[in-house]
């Protein structure tokens, strides 16, 4: 069973945490890590592109010359393709780029990033987070004290509004919540910052 260190939010150790073997001590998957970034990645398109066919492009009701008798190619409106100004042909429309994977392949996607952060002793938990109300310089003062300089997934229980308000200004720092941990979130951090309660939460989730 992995073992992880707690710490304090004033950086002193407070401990070990036992994890979930079977979300944080699986073999990362490779394979399927990349599917599920790739579903995500596809989700994030917003699939807003469009362009205007010959029946939404303005103008060219009317034949530009006669069927016939003019030794010119037959032509039937200035808005055909052919034309400068005329529609697009088999250009892009709106649409949804995404996508789902299933169930059991997503979890262990999300299982196998986790444990490679535990592999990497990038995945540190820390007792708790209180603040008497939001302050960004008390925050910073906690990621020093906890040896914390990098790229950093902070993952608080829901109701903590005082450690989120503190944190989600700081550059290089992203904060969700326990409910929302996600593959691309854990893969583009270098570290993962999470409290003892939201751990719970994440292990009933995926257990």
């Amino acid at each position: 069973m992995p073992k992880v260190t707690l710490f304090k939010q004033d950086g002193t150790q407070a401990g070990e945490v036992a994890l979930n073997e079977a979300i944080f001590g699986v073999e990362p998957n490779e394979a399927v890590i990349f599917e599920a970034v790739v579903m995500q990645r596809a989700s994030l398109r917003q699939g807003t592109h469009a362009v205007k066919n010959r029946s939404a492009v303005s103008g060219g009701g009317r034949k530009p010359w006669r069927q016939k008798g003019t030794g010119r190619a037959r032509q039937g409106s200035i808005r055909s393709p052919q034309w400068v100004g005329g529609g697009v042909v088999f250009g892009p429309t709106p649409r949804s780029y995404s996508y789902k994977l299933p169930k059991k392949v997503r979890r262990l996607a999300l299982n196998s990033v986790l444990s490679q952060k535990v592999l990497d002793q990038k995945f540190v938990v820390v007792d708790e987070l209180v603040f008497e109300a939001p302050r960004t310089k008390e925050f910073k003062q906690v990621l020093a004290n906890l040896n914390i300089n990098s790229k950093t997934l902070l993952v608080l229980e829901g109701d903590n509004e005082a450690a989120y308000l503190s944190a989600r200004n700081i550059p290089n720092v992203k904060v969700i919540d326990d409910e929302n941990v996600n593959v691309l979130d854990v893969i583009n951090a270098d570290q993962v910052l999470i409290t003892k309660a939201a751990l719970s939460t994440v292990e009933e989730a995926l257990a």
